[in-house]
């Protein structure tokens, strides 16, 4: 661990970067450089440097700053969370039924509750002025005793009046309760009175102590009553985030799995309360956060689905949220420049899956272009910035592997993965064999893999290199690397031979920017994917400025890496992703094989792209096929969207024919009736026909893809990794 906090992981080479030593659930060496307590979870304390022991405070509450007593903590830890479709926000959502309610106009609503009351005021002045007669006292008469009535009655003169006054009332009442019920007045509440009255969710009752999340019914159930009780304790004084509670109900799962023993999880908890089982980087969160969290269900909000008729009724003005049960089928975004690709997709992401690697959840590496907007460098355990001299840490060029074919194949794929045949089928074997050719041989002799500049040389020919690399193998005795050399120098300069497509490639590497990155001499800290077996939080800075092809092959590189690196983890409990920020040049026949295994893996990738024409046409169909979540940003072309609109596919819907015929009164009554029939519905008396039949059409057309969604809104399908969907929705990712 460095001075500034960030998290190293172990390469292949003589000064590796130190992995974390403690498992990802419960990461045990703390920033400071203490060692970890002996029941294997970390402490939270921080030294400075004056030696004194100050416990970290957290810096605010979820999203909000803190209270001295919790209750910002603890309102939102109470805060319902129902079961909900694929993608609803589920933090205080009120679910809505599947189908929509064939609700009444409110001018036609109100219109009749009015002269619904009007009438029933008509009756009763009626009967009360005897216009009707006095047949509705027939009941009194026949259920009251004749002693109860006249003055001199037997209850005298006051409970005679309560009498006949009650009865009135009934009456009165059975007028007021017909009434309702014709005009609808409960209807009339629902939509327009009650909701002045529904009281806000922080002011909703509390849970009792038996279903209050903030009791850690768990732990007392398991008889760790003093360790809830502890955790209790600091939530009620607000010293607890929501990281704190993600992290150590993620501590708990390993307890309760049995890979951490219950004396040691209870030991830490009693000695450090919320900040106990702390991340290697001892961060409690995130120095900033731009989106909306919710660390107890794992979503994070990019947005709302529209109120449009377009969208199933279910999700019309819900949240829109995504979480790694949604990412581990992949997302692939594709809008032009400016359409909101990086700022309200990618960089909400990355903070949810950084939040998550605190809470020893995930592991997520982001790469984009330096100066993306991709989150600040605190926010991360380590920061790759190719190209920049400043940069701490570098590359490995060789995926941390020591197998020479392993190596070959990924370094083919980043070098001329995007030339290989794009159809089903292609082999790009010859590529990967040519450097298995000499990555063997060399590492069989130095003991390492070849910089950049060497395994340009070997590539290009270069009869010294060659030679010294055939010496070492004679006096090493490598019969069988002798004959891998052999048959490479064979094929120098034949007809077909790739060696030098790969060398022009890795000169693209080989320039004044890059030359001390890649090394693999040891003096320098290269990062390699084969730490995603913890849970660390990375990011890429690619140089785009002058080395674009560059950038676009190490872009196949991270993902190449990525894609080989999770399919080998040791625990696949833990959350790997990757985002990458303009996926152009980077999908290949390989990398599209290589999605299609991430969700048995617990693993995902997030893909970004201007246009689908920066993907060969016959990868188009089967990128958007191994993806599970696919999003179309506004401002799509006509030609992209044809692509989005033939995957979504279409349904069957009812094509209503209505037919109006406007009715002509004769009479005078007629004209009356249908002059009071007009002010009640605001439309002209008609006889209606309507023919409904079923037709199939497309979702979502290309046409309107193109032209129908709103600047700031997104068209987005989902589907977890249990195989549910949900239908393309708009989203408003403003909102």
């Amino acid at each position: 661990m460095d001075s500034d906090g960030t998290q190293e992981a172990r390469g292949t080479h003589a000064n590796p970067v130190p992995r974390p030593a403690g498992p990802p659930e419960m990461p045990a060496a703390p920033p400071n450089g203490h060692s970890a307590p002996p029941n294997g979870f970390a402490s939270a304390p921080h030294v400075p440097s004056d030696g004194s022991v100050v416990p970290p405070r957290p810096t605010r509450a979820p999203g909000v700053p803190p209270m001295p007593d919790g209750s910002l903590f603890l309102t939102w830890l109470r805060t319902p969370r129902p079961e909900a479709p694929p993608g609803v926000w589920r933090f205080g959502h009120r679910p809505r039924p599947a189908e929509e309610p064939e609700e009444i106009p409110t001018r036609q609503l109100v219109s009749g509750a009015l002269i619904a009351f009007l009438v029933g005021w008509l009756i009763w002045s009626l009967l009360q002025n005897g216009y009707l007669g006095n047949w509705w006292w027939v009941p009194f008469d026949l259920i009251v005793p004749d002693a109860w009535r006249g003055a001199d009655s037997d209850i005298g003169e006051t409970g005679t009046f309560v009498v006949y006054q009650g009865y009135e009332l009934l009456v009165a009442l059975a007028i007021m309760v017909g009434v309702a019920r014709l005009g609808r007045w409960s209807e009339v509440w629902r939509r327009f009175v009650a909701p002045r009255f529904r009281r806000p969710e922080s002011q909703e009752a509390q849970p009792a102590d038996q279903d209050d999340p903030a009791q850690w019914k768990e732990l007392r159930a398991a008889g760790a009553v003093d360790v809830a009780e502890r955790l209790a304790a600091d939530a009620r004084a607000g010293v607890m985030l929501d990281v704190d509670h993600a992290r150590i109900a993620r501590a708990w799962q390993g307890v309760r799995s049995g890979r951490h023993s219950l004396a040691a999880f209870s030991g830490a908890v009693l000695q450090d309360g919320a900040a106990a089982c702390l991340h290697p980087s001892g961060a409690r969160d995130l120095p900033t956060r731009l989106a909306r969290h919710d660390l107890l269900t794992g979503q994070v909000r990019l947005g709302t689905s529209a109120d449009d008729p377009r969208n199933p009724y279910a999700y019309r003005g819900t949240g829109l949220a995504l979480g790694p049960e949604l990412l581990g089928t992949s997302l692939l975004a594709v809008g032009p420049a400016g359409s909101g690709k990086t700022g309200t997709v990618v960089r909400p992401l990355a903070e949810s899956l950084c939040l998550h690697a605190l809470a020893g959840r995930a592991a997520v590496v982001v790469v984009g272009a330096a100066g993306a907007g991709l989150g600040p460098a605190d926010a991360y355990d380590v920061v790759v910035r190719i190209g920049n001299q400043e940069s701490e840490y570098d590359l490995d060029l060789y995926g941390g592997t020591g197998d020479p074919d392993e190596a070959a194949a990924v370094l083919a794929e980043a070098l001329v993965g995007d030339l290989a045949d794009p159809h089903p089928g292609s082999d790009s074997r010859r590529s990967t064999t040519v450097l298995a050719q000499l990555l063997g041989p060399f590492r069989a002799v130095h003991g390492r893999f070849p910089s950049v500049p060497e395994l340009r040389q070997l590539l290009d020919g270069a009869p010294g290199p060659l030679a010294a690399l055939r010496q070492g193998l004679q006096d090493a005795g490598q019969e069988s690397l002798l004959r891998e050399l052999d048959a490479r120098e064979r094929q120098l300069g034949q007809p077909g031979d790739v060696g030098g497509v790969l060398a022009d490639r890795v000169a693209l590497l080989d320039r004044p920017a890059f030359a001390s990155f890649f090394d693999t001499s040891g003096t320098t800290r290269p990062f390699t994917l084969k730490a995603l077996d913890h849970p660390v939080r990375v990011r890429i800075d690619l140089p785009e400025r002058g080395h674009a092809d560059a950038s676009r092959m190490l872009a196949r590189l991270v993902l190449a890496q990525f894609t080989a690196s999770v399919a080998v983890r040791e625990d696949r409990s833990l959350f790997a992703c990757l985002l990458l920020d303009d996926a152009t040049g980077v999908v290949t026949p390989e990398a599209v094989r290589g999605i299609q295994r991430l969700r048995s893996g617990n693993a995902g990738v997030v893909l970004t792209l201007r246009t689908l024409d920066d993907v060969p046409r016959p990868l188009r169909g089967p990128l958007l096929g191994a993806t599970g979540c696919r999003m179309a940003l506004s401002g799509l072309t006509p030609w992209d969207g044809q692509d989005f609109a033939e995957v979504w596919g279409k349904e069957w819907t009812e094509a209503r024919d209505v037919t109006d015929r406007q009715i002509i009164a004769e009479t005078p009554a007629g004209k009356a009736a249908h002059m009071l029939r007009r002010v009640i519905t605001g439309k002209a008396p008609t006889a209606r026909a309507v023919t409904v039949r079923q037709v199939e059409r497309e979702r979502w057309s290309a046409s309107e893809l193109a032209h129908g969604v709103p600047a700031g809104h997104a068209v987005l399908s989902l589907t977890d990794v249990k195989g549910e969907h949900a239908p393309p929705l708009l989203v408003d990712l403003r909102g």
